[in-house]
């Protein structure tokens, strides 16, 4: 999917040397949490990002030419044990995730990083191993949402939860076992 490109982005895309960056914006229970695959604190989008280096990882990022939901998953590694039911606490099924893909040049970020990718958390999943854990989040793209059922009807119920006092579907019900004849009845005299 083309996404538009500021031409600082261009500029450092088109450059001899790629210095990439990785953001992540996910919403628990308590807030969002900002991190990014570096090393210090980032200041964008007015947010501190914490880089996470090596401890934290996304998942190949994949597009297409089709319609399709592809989703992504969120590891983060390093974990003391301990502190698995304060994560899963806070962790909230649904809540939003973004992905930034953001260039650095001459040491510096460059100020419209694209988003990437954009979804919501699924189950996570945990191994323990060690004095470790490592704690991996499917994410789900919003694209998944069209698989979903729609449970609303042609009635005048239904109409009335969005349109109060609307009379337009009134009489829908009455008619769904009407067989109406346009012109002349099946029995006139005229029909052949």
């Amino acid at each position: 999917m083309p996404r538009a490109m500021s031409s600082d982005m261009l500029a450092a895309v088109q450059a001899s040397e790629l210095r990439p960056a990785l953001f992540v914006e996910a919403y628990f229970v308590t807030g969002p949490i900002h991190v990014w695959s570096g090393y210090g604190t980032v200041q964008w989008n007015g947010h501190a990002w914490a880089g996470i280096g090596t401890l934290g990882g996304v998942s190949t990022i994949e597009d297409g030419a089709s319609v399709e939901a592809k989703g992504i998953t969120l590891t983060m590694s390093g974990i003391d044990p301990a502190l698995i039911a304060d994560v899963l606490g806070e962790f909230q099924l649904g809540a939003p995730v973004t992905v930034w893909l953001g260039l650095f040049s001459a040491g510096a970020l460059i100020t419209s990083p694209i988003v990437s990718w954009a979804g919501r958390m699924d189950q996570p999943s945990i191994e323990v191993g060690g004095n470790t854990a490592i704690i991996s989040i499917n994410c789900e793209n919003r694209l998944l949402d069209m698989n979903t059922s729609v449970y609303r009807r042609y009635t005048n119920d239904d109409q009335q939860l969005d349109h109060p006092g609307d009379r337009g579907l009134e009489f829908v019900s009455g008619i769904q076992e009407v067989t109406i004849y346009w012109g002349k009845t099946p029995n006139s005299a005229n029909n052949i």
